[in-house]
């Protein structure tokens, strides 16, 4: 197996202080906002032998193993990421695989280049993803039932959301959904803006359920996406539980440490709290317009005493162990390709030593142990 080296994303909404925590080391007072484990071009962890997208490149069938190279191809599916938010994300959705591999096709016979600011589909694959929190997790994920949102909406006492709280109350739960969250995005920015700061006064004024969405409003003030956040779900994680974020679900990660593990795909439509392109007509296409309950998973342990969490798709399996001193070792070996991440305590994997935050690569097939005191994520495939 392969200690991995791996690289740390600086995204202006980044912790300063969580990773390094994490870490043991001294906070630079830049943000730290993602840790990347493996094999994406754009970040690609580092191995003893070489840049691991290299590594696998060179001996797909070796490092991955056959089932997951007929299954997925030649490439590593899933990147594995510790996340730590300091301020809110992006509200976003993600297409499911057709629509990736339509809007791919399309934006390519356009000719419209890949790094373009406008461009939304960077890849032909979906995007599904969990996040486990490490430490409490604020987040957003799902539309609420047109009904709650409406009272949340009338609670401010904004004039000018009168005119959406009276959709949300009067068509079916798909058509209003679509019909607000349409006008929100498309409504004149100078008004909007207006109205987001009233907004935004009204929540820091009430507290509470309001909260959130005063501290969403501090950092994106006059940002239409602080309104069309007030229309999905609060959560909030406790260490250990996790959310899956499938195709068209919109949603937001707000604040708080987590293990993220998602299909190795960049493609994001963007909703609001951010500067980056916001495509209206194209994010109505992708997104789900129904109420959802968030769905908080808790992971199921089996009888070796591996605790997974439990999703719909293949591409990705995340899981987890609490090791206790002196136990017997645990066998993981598997004939498809593994990441294993220490995040508490000494972790020994095979005869490498893992700290919180240092992770390693084993190859599919490879024999695999861990032993120790302390938690270690296991990321790999269904195949």
């Amino acid at each position: 197996m392969d200690r991995l080296e791996n690289t740390v994303r600086p995204y202006a909404w980044g912790s300063t202080t969580a990773i390094p925590r994490l870490l043991g080391e001294e906070p630079t007072g830049e943000p730290q906002a993602e840790m990347w484990m493996g094999a994406h071009p754009g970040a690609p962890s580092r191995t003893s032998r070489g840049p691991l997208n290299e590594v696998i490149d060179k001996a797909p069938e070796e490092e991955l193993g056959i089932r997951t190279v007929a299954r997925f191809g030649p490439r590593l599916p899933f990147l594995l990421k510790i996340l730590a938010a300091g301020a809110p994300l992006s509200l976003q959705v993600h297409p499911d695989l057709e629509q990736a591999k339509e809007g791919y096709a399309d934006e390519e016979r356009r000719g419209i280049p890949v790094d373009a600011p406008h461009r939304n589909y960077k890849d032909a694959n979906h995007k599904p993803e969990l996040i486990c929190a490490l430490t409490e997790f604020d987040g957003l994920c799902g539309f609420r039932a047109p009904a709650e949102a409406a009272e949340l909406l009338a609670g401010l006492g904004v004039d000018s959301l009168k005119p959406y709280v009276d959709l949300l109350h009067a068509h079916p739960e798909e058509d209003a959904l679509r019909e607000v969250l349409t006008a929100v995005l498309s409504a004149d920015p100078e008004a909007m803006a207006h109205t987001v700061g009233e907004a935004a006064t009204a929540c820091a004024r009430l507290g509470g359920a309001y909260a959130p969405y005063a501290d969403i409003a501090h950092h994106y003030p006059g940002d239409p996406g602080v309104i069309a956040a007030m229309l999905l779900n609060h959560v909030r994680l406790q260490p250990g539980e996790a959310l899956y974020l499938g195709a068209g679900v919109p949603h937001a990660y707000l604040n708080g440490l987590g293990v993220e593990i998602m299909a190795n795909s960049d493609n994001v439509l963007r909703c609001g709290l951010t500067p980056k392109h916001v495509d209206v007509p194209e994010l109505l296409r992708i997104v789900r317009f129904e109420a959802s309950d968030p769905g908080v998973l808790r992971p199921e342990a089996s009888a070796d005493g591996e605790e997974v969490y439990e999703t719909p798709i293949d591409e990705f399996r995340l899981s987890r162990y609490v090791l206790a001193e002196g136990a017997a070792p645990r066998e993981l070996t598997r004939a498809t390709p593994q990441i294993l991440l220490c995040t508490a305590g000494t972790v020994r994997a095979g005869e490498l030593l893992l700290a919180p935050g240092q992770s390693v690569f084993v190859p599919a097939g490879e024999t695999a142990e861990v032993s120790g005191a302390g938690t270690v994520f296991r990321a790999t495939v269904v195949a």
